[in-house]
Parts: structure tokens; sequence; C-alpha cells
């Protein structure tokens, strides 16, 4: 989609974001009037205590006070009762909406091109749908509720003071001007700036930061774990200083707010003298002392304006990074409504895989019936998982093509070829949950004896064995909870599980010992082996292929030097 001409850019995107959040307006008015009450009963316990104090120094009939008296304590206890539910009704929104957005996310890049977030790194992507739904979450907390609060309570208050005089009422409302409009604006130009510069420092902060939790074990054999922890040092480091640069018009923000109460105060308090003295019969000595107070209990509406004006900025950001991923999902990708009720032939001719912009690979040419097994094999960066990817229809092919029982993937509705073929990428995610479930994500009827039976196969029965609880032993850290060996081991039995004819395995034997790996690769390209179903069609990914084995087709892949247009 392009933007509509006439629009500002940042204000469009965030639309467009915060419609994911599908807020119901009735829920954001009861949120809105909670917090107009709050703060109502804060203004008006300014006004009935500055009557009361002021009356009460006249030493009137103390029954004159009485309802006064009541009032403050009730006003007291409705100011707080009325903040809790204003702080019920406003989360209980935002975390909905954030719910709904981080929901229709998943669906969005589920149903689009899958390259949409197949192409991002999983830090990126972890941004994007984690901490970037949740400033848009903030911007219902933070920015919304309390903007829509402080009008109304502002406009209450600068009436309120202008009935009793005129003159003071213009001064409260340049006062509230200036710490409504002014500081947030400062404030906002300071979170720009602050972003702007550490925005991209942030985001190379959070993909080093995930390559190191989740491969630490790896990147320490490798020697390059230092290398990745002090980037990630280094982009944290350059994130604070693009705060601390903004720090000085920050301060000034800071700074506006309390010199408009004072100039506010004391404006009212002056004209309130100068009326009082010319005529006391139009300014009583309680009249004075409201126009003195009221002014304090308004600016508490403006103090949360200058965060408010933050977190847009912050949203505004952010809801340029989720519509650019929403807009790669929604990247025409070709799909059809043929049916693939063949043998399961998959057939490549002249298949060139790549990804938009980048360079293509040299072409590819395979026919993989069923019970085949198939290698694929290249350099690291050859484009090996590019080409399992294209195979699967993940990606859109750059020459050549792929079909199915002869019929053109592109053509054969996307819900059949995922039934029919499956991709398993060599980073699939472990999940916090027991081994068993994690073992479902491939196929929900799984039960204990055939995940206990897949785990034996692919080297894993004593190691379940051994655990406390079996398969359904809990994984409280995901993958952390155990070594890459038994990860890629637990990722292949969820492979050996899924329904699919054609098993698409990328890497299945990295991080594996030599010994073990080669021998791992033997079973997997050997259809009598019975590590899988020997009817099932097997195309496996490797840079290291083993001698000897029975595999009836390997398949070498390289990068093409021309760019993929």
């Amino acid at each position: 989609m392009t933007e509509p001409k006439g629009r500002s850019d940042r204000k469009y995107l965030l639309r467009r974001a915060m419609a994911l959040l599908e807020l119901e307006p009735r829920r954001v008015m009861l949120a809105v009037g909670a917090g107009v009450a709050t703060l109502g009963s804060a203004l008006l316990l300014a006004g009935v205590s500055a009557w009361l104090i002021v009356r009460a120094w006249e030493m009137p009939p103390v029954l004159d006070l009485t309802v006064a008296v009541v009032a403050v304590r009730a006003l007291g206890i409705s100011r707080g009762l009325f903040r809790y539910f204003e702080r019920l009704a406003t989360h209980d929104t935002a975390l909905r909406g954030m719910t709904s957005a981080r929901s229709r996310l998943y669906e969005r890049l589920a149903e689009g091109d899958p390259a949409a977030s197949a192409g991002l790194r999983r830090g990126d992507l972890l941004a994007r749908t984690g901490s970037d739904v949740d400033a848009l979450g903030d911007v219902v907390v933070r920015a919304l509720v309390p903007i829509a609060v402080a009008v109304v309570l502002c406009v209450a208050a600068v009436i309120t003071v202008g009935i009793l005089v005129p003159a003071a009422g213009a001064v409260l409302a340049v006062a509230l001007l200036i710490a409504g409009v002014v500081a947030p604006w400062l404030s906002a130009s300071a979170a720009a700036r602050a972003e702007a510069d550490g925005d991209a420092a942030r985001s190379r902060f959070g993909e080093d930061a995930v390559t190191a939790l989740d491969h630490a074990a790896e990147l320490r054999v490798a020697g390059r774990l230092t290398a990745v922890t002090d980037r990630a040092r280094a982009a944290n480091l350059e994130s604070v200083r693009a705060t601390d640069r903004s720090a000085a018009p920050a301060a000034f923000a800071d700074a506006a707010t309390p010199l408009a109460i004072g100039a506010s105060v004391l404006g009212a308090l002056l004209i309130g003298i100068a009326a009082f003295g010319s005529d006391a019969s139009t300014m009583s000595p309680t009249s004075l002392g409201i126009l003195v107070l009221l002014p304090l209990s308004a600016f508490e509406a403006t103090a949360v304006l200058p965060a408010a004006a933050q977190t847009l900025t912050r949203a505004r950001l952010a809801a340029r990074r989720i519509v650019d991923i929403l807009d790669r999902a929604d990247r025409p990708v070709p799909h059809g409504t043929a049916s693939a009720d063949g043998p399961g032939i998959l057939r490549a001719d002249g298949l060139r895989c790549g990804w938009p912009g980048g360079a293509s690979t040299t072409p590819v040419d395979l026919v993989a019936g069923p019970g085949s097994r198939v290698a694929i094999v290249g350099s690291s960066g050859s484009g090996k998982t590019t080409a399992l990817m294209t195979l699967a229809g993940l990606l859109v092919p750059t020459g050549g093509s792929v079909t199915l029982d002869g019929v053109d993937l592109a053509e054969i509705d996307q819900a059949e070829v995922r039934r029919r073929i499956a991709f398993f990428a060599e980073d699939a995610h472990i999940f916090d949950t027991s081994i068993l479930e994690n073992l479902r994500v491939a196929r929900g009827t799984v039960d204990e004896f055939e995940a206990r039976a897949a785990l034996a196969s692919v080297g894993l029965g004593e190691w379940v064995d051994a655990l406390p609880d079996g398969v359904h032993t809990v994984l409280t850290s995901g993958a952390r909870d155990i070594s890459g060996g038994q990860r890629r081991r637990l990722l292949l039995a969820r492979a050996i599980l899924s329904p699919a004819d054609i098993l698409l395995l990328d890497e299945p034997a990295e991080h594996l010992d030599a010994e073990d790996a080669a021998h791992l690769q033997r079973r997997l390209l050997d259809a009598g082996s019975g590590l899988v179903d020997a009817a099932r069609t097997i195309v496996v990914v490797t840079h290291n292929l083993p001698e000897d084995t029975a595999a009836d087709l390997v398949v070498r892949v390289q990068k093409n030097a021309l760019p993929t247009l």
C-alpha cells in the first residue's frame, strides 16, 4: 500500500499499526471516563479544600463547615477509587489490544509471503512481534487515555477559573498550553533524537544478544562468542550515548511544566489581589483561595503529557517496523487452488533459488519420487537452505520450476502443499514446555508411545528414560535446557512424527560429533534403515556428506555471481 497524498507519513503508519489493536470505543471511553473522574475529583478536592481553609480562617460556626469537611473526605476517597478503576480499564483495553495485534500479525505472517518473516533475523523478528507491539499498547496506557483526560480537565479548569476572574482564566490557559503543548513537543523532540540515533544500535544489540543466548555453546567452541558479545556491548553503549545526547531538550521539557505552574499561580495571585483590593464585593477571600489553589490540580493532568509525547514517538518508529513487515507479508504470492492427490513426485527443472535482490543459485535439477533419498550438498552460504525453502514452496523460484506430481507448486492450494511437503529448519524453535508437547508441534495427536519410539530412533532413548518425568519433562528454558546435539535430534524426531509425505531436512546432523553425524545421515539416506518409513521422500541438506551413503541422488548447489532481479 502507498501512503495517501496529503497525510503525514508517521501519522499514517501509526494509524495503520494501531488498527491492529482493534480497540473497542466503549472500553476506551470507559477508561477515559474513569480518568476524568479521577482528576475531576482532584480538581474539586483542590477547590473545596481552598474554600474550607479560607472559610475556617474566618472562624464561622462549625456546622457551616460540615458539608465541606465531608466533601473533602469523599473526594479524597473517590480519587483513589477512580484511579484504581481507570488503571483496570486502561490496562484491560491495552492488553486486549496487544493480544489482538499479535494474533493478527501472526495470522498475516502465516497466510502471507513466507519470505516476510524468513528474511528477517530472529532478533529483528522478535523485536517487531514483541517490543514493537508493546509500544503500540503503551499508546493506550500512556498517551491516548492521558491526552483525552488532560484535554477535558484543562478545559474544565480554565472555564472554572475564567468564571471567577476572566484574566486569571486567560493566564491559566496560556500556562496550560506551555505545559501541555510546548513541554511535550520538547520531550518528543528529545525522544525522536534518541530513537533515531539509537534505533539501529538497539536492533543490532537485540540480534547479537539473541544469537549469543541461543548459540553460546557453539560460538564458544568456534571461538566467536567473545566477538558476538563485544558487538552486543558496543551496540548497547551506542544506544546509551544516543539517549545521553537527547538529555538537553529533555531537561528543558522537564523544566517547562514547573515554570508554567509557578507562573500560573503567581499570575492568579496577583490578579486576585488586585481584584480584591479594587472591589471586595466581586472577590471574596474564599474565591481568592480557590483562584490560587485550583491551578495546582489542573496541572496534574498535563504532568503526564511529556511522557505521552515520548510514547507516541517510540510508537511511530515501532509502527514503521510493524507496517514494513505487514507490507512484506502482503506482497503478492502465487496461490493456486489445484489439488495434489498423486503419488508425491517432487521435481525441479532448471530451478534457480534466491532472495529478492540477492544472488541466485546455479540451476538445480532433481526428481524425488516416493521413497527417494536425496542429498543437497554445498558450502556454507551456497544457497542450500534457500533451495530447500523453494522446494517447500516457501520462496518463489527466481528461475525454472518446482512441480508436485506434474503441477507447479504455485498452482496448488497452499494448505495442500503444507500437508504434503514439510520443511524443517535447522534453527526451529524449542518451546518452553514438555518434550511431548514439543513433538506435537508436528502432529497434535502424537501419544506418549509414539514419542518415545521416535526419540529412541534418533538416539535420545536413554536420555529420555533418565529424565524424572520422561517425555513429560518440561524444558523450562527451551533449547537452553539441552545441548546442541540433543536439540538437533529432538527436531529430527519432530520431523519423523510429521504426517507429511515429503520431508525436507535442513542440516539435521549439525552439532553432532563427526562419527554420530555421519551415522545419522547414512540412516536418513537409506530407505531400508528403518529410521523413516521407506515410502516417504527424504531430502537432506548438508555441507558435509559422508562417503558411501545410499542416497538415490546427490545435488550440488553453489551461488551464481549474478544478482536476482
